[in-house]
C-alpha cells in the first residue's frame, strides 16, 4: 500500500490490539478492537506521541564524549544529563561505536560491558529489544547480564524454595483459571487487591482483556471478595475493603495462621503429607522459640486491623472454599520474600492447595493473561546464542554495580562480585523509570566510560547516554504480535515510515555486527523480513505438531488477525491437584518434595533478613518508625500506560503533571490541603511535585504516586513531573532476593509554595 493511502488495519502492543488508521504517512486515529470486550484506552495518546516533538530524530553523539572520548573528565563539569548532542550521519556514528566497543572488549574483556535491556519494549515477537541486545553481544563476545525483574524479583527467588517451581512456571501454569475461581470459590481474599487497571497490560499482549468482567460475572454468583490494601481502588467495586498499614502483610497472615492453629481450624492432615517444616514454623507462630504469639492483638498494633476481624476473618477462610490471592506489589518491599511466603504457608495450613478455586495465587490483576483459560503454545523467538560471560547481577542493583565495582554481595545463597563496568549498552526499556532512588542512579550513571542506546524518544535515559541511536516504534516496522496466555495472531504492518532517520534495532546491530566482523555469524544472511518469515515457519510446525493449525504468513498478512482454537474452559486446570492426590508419586522438585514451610536451604544461607521460614521483620522504613517522614508512599503502576511507555504525549494534555498523589482528607486538612492543589513531596532522597487528589479511598498515613512520570528534575534537583522513584529507596529486599523494595518508602507532604527547600 502508499504510505499516503488512508488505510486502516489491526495492530498490537503490550496493552492490547486496536485498530490504526494512517493518512499521508501519519498516524491519524486509533479505535479499539472489536474483539475485545474491556479495550485499553492507553493507546487514545499513540497519533501525539509517535509524531512527537521529542523522538530522537538523528543519531546523536554526546558533544563532550566526541571531543574528548571514553570516560573523559568534563563529567564533573557537565555530567550526563547536562550536556549537549551533537547529531552525526549514520555511517560516522556506527563507526564510532562500534570502535568503542571494540576498544572496550580488547581493552577490559567482555566481562566490562553491561548489556542493559529492561523494559516492555515490543509486543512484537522478532523486534523485541531484549532478544536483539542479547544475541548481538553473544556474537561479540558476551555480556554482563542482569537476572529477575523489578516487578518480582523476590518472588522469582522465594517461590522454588517453597513450591519448587520457577515463578514465572507457576504463575502461568499452576493456578486457578477465572473459570475455575468463579464455579468454585466462595471466599477470595486479596492481599494487595487485583486491580484491573494494571491488567491492562501483559508481556506480548493481551487482546481479550476480561479481568474486569470477570469480577462482574463473581458479583453475579455471590463470591465473596476481600480487599486487604491501602487503597479501596486496589480491587473492582463491590469487595470489602480492609485498609492495611503497608508493610504489615506478613504480620496480619501470621495472625490468622495463629487463629487457626490456637482454634484448631488447620488442615494438620493435609499438612502432614503435603508440607514439611511445620512445627518448626508453630514454634515461632505461638511464641514458643522468641516469646511472642502472634495473635490478633498483637497484629492489630502493626497492621490497624482489629483483632476481632482478623478473628473472624480466619474463621470464615477455614468454612469457605477460599482462594488467597497476593499481589506484585507486596513483594516489591524490605523483606519481600515473607509475604510470599507466609501465603503459601497460610494457604497449606487451610489444606486447599491443590482443590479447584482453592489455595493460593500470585499476580492476579497483575498482567492481564493470569487466570486467562488457554493452551499454551510454542513461541515465536528470536534466538539470543549463549553468552561467553558467566556473570550476571540481579536487575534492581544496578546503581550498586555501577558505583561499587570489585564489591561482594550475596544473592539466592551466593557470594559474588560486582564487575567494573567500563561500557553500558542499553536497548530497550527506560531505567530512569524502573530504579529506585533516582538521583543515586543518575550518580552511577556518571561511572563508565561510555553508554550506548538505542531510544524513540528523548527519555531521561538517552539523555544520558554518550550515543544514541534513534530507534522506529512497533508501527513504523513489520512484526508478528503473539503472546503466551493469550489466544490472537496478529500481523503488525508497516503503518508509517519511520520519523527522522530511525532505524530498527536489528538493522542498527547487522550494521555494528558488519563493522565488527560478526555480521555474518549475527545475520545468518537474513534481514528482518527473512527472519520474521523463518521464524514464523518455525512457529507453524512447533504446533502443527501439537494439533494447532496456524495459517501461512501470506495469508496472515491478508487477514490481519486470526484467533487461535487455544481459549476455553477446557484449558482450566486445578493446580497441584495431582500433588494434592499423591504427593509421594507426583512430588514438587524441592529438596523435600513438599510445601516446604520451612526450608533447611534457607536456614543455610544464614542471612538474617531472611530466615528458614515465614517471620515478621519490619521494615527500616515504614510507619511503625516513621521518625520525621510520617506518610507512607505507595507508588503503583499508572492507569493512563504501560511504565513510562507514551508519557511525552500524555505530559501534553491540559492538567496532567505534575502527576497526581492521592492522600486521604485527614492527613490533607492537617497540611493545608485541598482538592487539586499543587503539592511537593519529600524526604531524605529527594523532593518531587505533584498535585493533590484528596479522596477517602487511600487510608490515613498513606498517600499514592503513580510511576510513570518522565524524571525531569530542575537545578535544585526537584522533580517537576511528580515521579516517585525519587524518593523511594535503593535497597534489596533481603540477601535472598536482592529485589526492588520501593514499597518500603516513608516521606511527607507539603504545599508547594514554590520555595525549593523543604518545611
Amino acid at each position: 500500500m502508499a504510505m499516503n493511502d488512508s488505510v486502516t488495519r489491526v495492530t498490537s502492543s503490550h496493552w492490547g490490539a486496536f485498530r490504526v488508521t494512517t493518512e499521508n504517512g501519519r498516524i491519524a486515529a486509533v479505535t479499539p478492537f472489536e474483539n475485545d470486550p474491556c479495550p485499553s484506552p492507553i493507546s487514545g495518546v499513540l497519533p501525539a506521541a509517535v509524531h512527537h516533538r521529542n523522538r530522537v530524530r538523528k543519531p546523536s553523539v554526546r558533544r563532550r564524549w566526541l571531543e574528548n572520548g571514553p570516560g573523559e573528565t568534563g563529567l564533573r563539569d557537565a555530567p550526563r544529563g547536562q550536556d549537549a548532542f551533537v547529531e552525526l550521519p549514520w555511517d560516522e556514528a556506527l563507526d564510532i561505536a562500534a570502535r568503542e566497543i571494540d576498544r572496550v572488549r580488547a581493552s577490559h574483556g567482555n566481562e566490562s560491558i553491561f548489556g542493559g535491556s529492561y523494559g516492555w519494549a515490543s509486543a512484537g515477537r522478532f523486534h523485541h529489544a531484549l532478544g536483539q541486545v542479547h544475541r548481538f553481544l553473544n556474537c561479540a563476545g558476551g555480556y554482563v547480564a542482569s537476572v529477575a525483574s523489578y516487578s518480582t524479583a523476590a518472588a522469582q527467588a522465594i517461590i522454588p524454595h517453597v513450591f519448587g517451581m520457577n515463578f514465572l512456571k507457576l504463575l502461568w501454569g499452576n493456578q486457578n483459571a477465572w473459570t475455575t475461581i468463579a464455579k468454585n470459590t466462595r471466599l477470595l481474599v486479596m492481599f494487595g487487591g487485583i486491580n484491573p487497571k494494571n491488567s491492562q497490560v501483559s508481556m506480548g499482549g493481551v487482546t481479550h482483556h476480561e479481568t474486569r468482567t470477570w469480577f462482574d460475572e463473581f458479583a453475579r454468583r455471590g463470591i465473596r471478595r476481600i480487599n486487604i490494601a491501602p487503597q479501596r481502588t486496589d480491587a473492582p467495586d463491590g469487595a470489602e475493603w480492609v485498609p492495611v498499614i503497608p508493610g504489615s502483610d506478613t504480620a496480619l497472615m501470621l495472625a490468622l495462621a495463629h487463629v487457626l492453629e490456637t482454634e484448631e481450624l488447620l488442615d494438620r492432615d493435609f499438612l502432614a503429607r503435603c508440607a514439611t517444616g511445620y512445627p518448626r514454623f508453630s514454634a515461632y507462630l505461638t511464641g514458643e522459640s522468641d516469646g511472642r504469639p502472634k495473635t490478633p492483638e498483637w497484629a492489630e498494633g502493626l497492621t490497624g486491623i482489629p483483632a476481632e476481624l482478623i478473628r473472624q476473618l480466619a474463621r470464615d477462610m477455614a468454612r469457605e472454599r477460599t482462594l488467597i490471592t497476593v499481589s506484585w506489589s507486596l513483594q516489591r518491599a524490605e523483606h519481600g520474600e515473607q509475604p510470599y511466603w507466609m501465603a503459601a504457608v497460610l494457604a497449606a495450613m487451610l489444606g486447599q492447595i491443590g482443590l479447584p478455586g482453592g489455595g493460593i495465587g500470585y499476580g492476579y490483576g497483575a498482567i492481564g493473561g493470569v487466570g486467562v483459560s488457554v493452551r499454551r503454545t510454542d513461541g515465536l523467538t528470536f534466538p539470543q546464542g549463549c553468552n561467553p560471560v558467566d556473570i550476571a547481577i540481579p536487575v534492581a542493583r544496578i546503581a550498586d554495580m555501577l558505583l561499587n565495582p570489585g564489591t561482594p554481595f550475596d544473592f539466592n545463597g551466593r557470594r559474588l562480585t560486582y564487575p567494573d563496568i567500563r561500557l553500558v549498552y542499553w536497548c530497550g526499556g527506560n531505567p530512569f523509570h524502573h530504579h529506585q532512588d533516582l538521583h543515586r542512579l543518575h550518580r552511577a550513571w556518571q561511572c563508565p566510560e561510555t553508554i550506548i542506546v538505542h531510544e524513540p524518544w528523548w527519555t531521561a535515559t538517552a539523555k544520558r547516554a554518550d550515543i544514541v541511536f534513534p530507534a522506529t516504534t512497533p508501527w513504523e516496522r513489520e512484526d508478528i504480535g503473539w503472546a503466551r496466555g493469550d489466544s490472537y495472531l496478529i500481523h503488525m504492518p508497516k503503518l508509517i515510515e519511520p520519523m527522522g532517520d530511525a532505524r530498527n534495532d536489528y538493522d542498527i546491530f547487522s550494521d555494528l555486527a558488519v563493522r565488527m566482523g560478526i555480521g555474518e555469524q549475527f545475520t545468518e544472511g537474513r534481514d528482518s523480513s527473512g527472519w520474521i518469515g523463518h521464524l514464523y515457519r518455525q512457529f507453524q510446525e512447533n504446533n502443527a505438531a501439537r494439533g494447532i493449525e496456524i495459517p501461512d504468513l501470506e495469508e496472515l498478512r491478508e487477514r490481519n488477525w486470526i484467533d487461535l482454537p487455544v481459549r476455553g474452559p477446557e484449558h482450566a486446570l486445578a493446580p497441584f491437584a495431582a500433588f494434592r492426590e499423591d504427593p509421594e508419586g507426583a512430588p514438587l522438585d524441592t529438596p523435600s518434595g513438599k510445601i516446604e514451610i520451612f526450608s533447611a536451604t534457607i536456614d543455610e544461607f544464614g542471612y538474617d533478613d531472611c530466615p528458614g521460614h515465614p517471620t515478621w521483620m519490619p521494615p527500616g522504613e515504614w510507619r511503625g518508625n516513621s521518625g520525621r517522614y510520617p506518610l507512607h508512599l505507595v507508588s503503583p503502576q499508572p492507569g493512563d500506560k504501560l511504565h513510562s511507555q507514551l508519557e511525552c504525549a500524555i505530559a501534553d494534555l491540559p492538567g496532567e503533571r505534575p502527576a497526581p498523589v492521592t492522600v486521604n482528607p485527614a492527613d490533607a486538612d492537617a497540611r493545608g490541603i485541598r482538592h487539586g492543589d499543587p503539592v511537593k513531596l519529600y524526604n531524605a532522597r529527594g523532593i518531587c511535585l505533584a498535585r493533590a487528589v484528596v479522596s477517602g479511598d487511600i487510608m490515613p498515613g498513606v498517600v499514592a504516586l503513580s510511576t510513570g512520570s518522565w524524571f525531569e528534575p530542575d537545578d535544585n534537583g526537584t522533580d517537576t513531573q511528580g515521579n516517585p522513584n525519587v524518593l523511594t529507596r535503593d535497597a534489596g529486599t533481603s540477601r535472598l532476593g536482592q529485589g526492588c523494595s520501593a514499597h518500603s518508602c516513608l516521606v511527607d507532604l507539603a504545599p508547594d509554595d514554590g520555595d525549593p527547600t523543604v518545611p
